[in-house]
């Protein structure tokens, strides 16, 4: 298989509103480990320019496991050995990167650049010599801010909300649909989703119908992939995937709609729900990454002394001190190390025995009083197995602002401990701002998670290198779907295509 181009066994595979590539990785990684992947990229497209970054890394890194293999200079890129660009710029990896920016595409898909991703897709399907009556598959998760039930509380009252072009996106995804007419279709949203409505009509109604109908005498079948029943007999909730019922150590409850062109009865009679499995902790999934300390803010007041010192504060009387060490640093870019071993799903998926060490694992710097937050919430939530409310904190460690006295007190949960022997809560983009609501289930490393941490909870790969700033990478981190539950529905579109057979029971 040369650069670029598709195997004649794989399903061609087009990513919408990509991200940093969730969805995506699910997707290709399944048989691509055993050598015979399933699905092959042929268009994704993404706005935002350091998420086309990472897209376009990975997209080299794929190409090159698929061909020769992936070389040791990818696994010293991540160690900060070489630069991206001398990477990208090395001969033998040029072709890989000029065939990464033919398929991931730089564009904010919209009705002024509809006629131009119309013809990318065009392009990408004469290229790869892809006919009507050859499956395809298209995947993706148009933005959600406009139904998610954060961003309609904060535009309460705004009377342009309803006008909001976010509230449409998704007719970029059924335009496509009409236009290309894929043989299955995913799409992922949140579950905000199943109770907006605009003009007085509940959006969900509206989409699944011109979903099911998207014009051109074109007709899909849209299926739950947790219930069973075609969708004249399913109600909107059964639609929602909660991640952590399927091996992803993550609360995060999405709307992801199925949806199979009628054509195509056979892959209907084979479809089937994906299958659960046991549940994964916050500390099962990050707890063998090396311990860190936070920083101080401002940082000319940082130095493992002081910060000590605020422990040992923080702590006294706790048994949370009892042997905690003394020498914990910051964390880095990389810190060079031992790597996740393990033969469970969880372990085998994130595993990258090659980096020797864990990259974007740093800690990120707080105020003095917060790490004394952190370190009692965390108490806490060690010992009583929950996150105490705002209201619950002793008077010493309570904000000194109005709007954070009292139970009456907004957003109770502004301070939030992942716990340890739980799955963490929904991570999203918000873990970008102060890290408040992402605290780590130590309490003697006093700190909110990492970059590394947050991409473990979502079940990206350790050697999948988020690029751009760090705030960049946490936003990067928090708008994807976990590639783990990716790859798992991808297991069954192929199994419905008759390109695979997990071979899976149900625990």
């Amino acid at each position: 298989m040369g650069y670029g181009r598709l195997d004649n066994n794989m399903i061609p595979m087009v990513d919408l509103f990509s991200g940093p590539g969730g969805l995506n990785e699910g997707f290709t990684r399944l048989g691509e480990d055993e050598g015979k992947p399933v699905f092959y990229p042929i268009a994704s497209f993404e706005k935002e320019p350091h998420a086309v970054r990472t897209l376009r890394l990975r997209s080299v890194y794929r190409t090159l496991k698929r061909t020769e293999g992936v070389p040791e200079e990818y696994f010293a890129m991540c160690r900060g050995e070489l630069t991206v660009e001398d990477f990208l710029d090395h001969h033998g990896f040029r072709s890989a990167a000029v065939a990464a920016r033919s398929e991931v595409h730089a564009l904010e898909l919209g009705e002024a650049t509809r006629e131009e991703s119309d013809a990318i897709l065009s392009r990408a399907f004469a290229k790869h010599s892809q006919h009507g009556n050859s499956p395809w598959v298209l995947i993706g998760g148009p933005p959600c801010q406009a139904y998610s039930l954060v961003g309609r509380s904060r535009r309460r009252g705004d009377e342009d909300f309803e006008q909001d072009g976010k509230h449409f996106l998704y007719r970029e995804y059924l335009n496509i649909v009409r236009k290309f007419r894929p043989t299955i279709f995913v799409m992922e949203n949140v579950k905000g989703l199943l109770s907006s409505t605009n003009g007085g009509q509940p959006m969900f109604d509206r989409i699944l119908s011109d979903l099911r109908h998207p014009g051109d005498n074109a007709t899909y079948e849209i299926r739950s992939l947790v219930i069973g029943g075609d969708s004249a007999v399913l109600r909107p909730v059964d639609y929602v995937i909660r991640s952590e019922d399927f091996g992803i150590p993550q609360r995060r409850h999405r709307v992801i709609l199925l949806g199979v062109d009628t054509n195509y009865r056979d892959a209907l009679k084979k479809w089937r729900p994906l299958v659960k499995s046991f549940p994964i902790s916050v500390g099962e999934a990050i707890g063998d990454l090396p311990r860190l300390r936070s920083q101080i803010s401002p940082r000319r007041y940082d130095s493992p002394s002081s910060w000590n010192e605020i422990r040992d504060e923080a702590l006294l009387g706790m048994q949370s001190l009892d042997g905690a060490p003394y020498d914990l640093t910051p964390g880095g870019p990389f810190i060079r190390g031992s790597c996740r071993v393990g033969e469970d799903r969880f372990s085998a998926w994130i595993m990258a025995d090659r980096l020797d060490g864990v990259i974007q694992h740093e800690a990120r710097s707080h105020i003095p009083d917060d790490l004394r937050r952190y370190a009692y919430l965390a108490s806490v939530g060690e010992t009583e197995m929950r996150s105490v409310s705002l209201s619950e904190l002793p008077s010493h460690l309570t904000p000194n602002h109005r709007n954070a006295k009292g139970r009456m007190a907004p957003f109770q949960d502004r301070f939030r401990v992942q716990l340890g022997k739980q799955p963490s809560s929904t991570v999203v983009s918000h873990i970008s701002k102060d890290g408040n609501y992402y605290i780590h289930p130590d309490p003697c490393q006093m700190r909110s998670l990492t970059v590394r941490e947050a991409a473990r909870l979502q079940t990206f790969p350790d050697d999948y290198l988020f690029l751009g700033p760090r705030t960049q990478q946490y936003v990067q981190v928090g708008n994807a779907v976990p590639p783990l539950l990716a790859n798992q529905i991808a297991e069954v579109v192929a199994e419905m295509l008759g390109e695979y057979s997990a071979g899976a029971s149900e625990v």
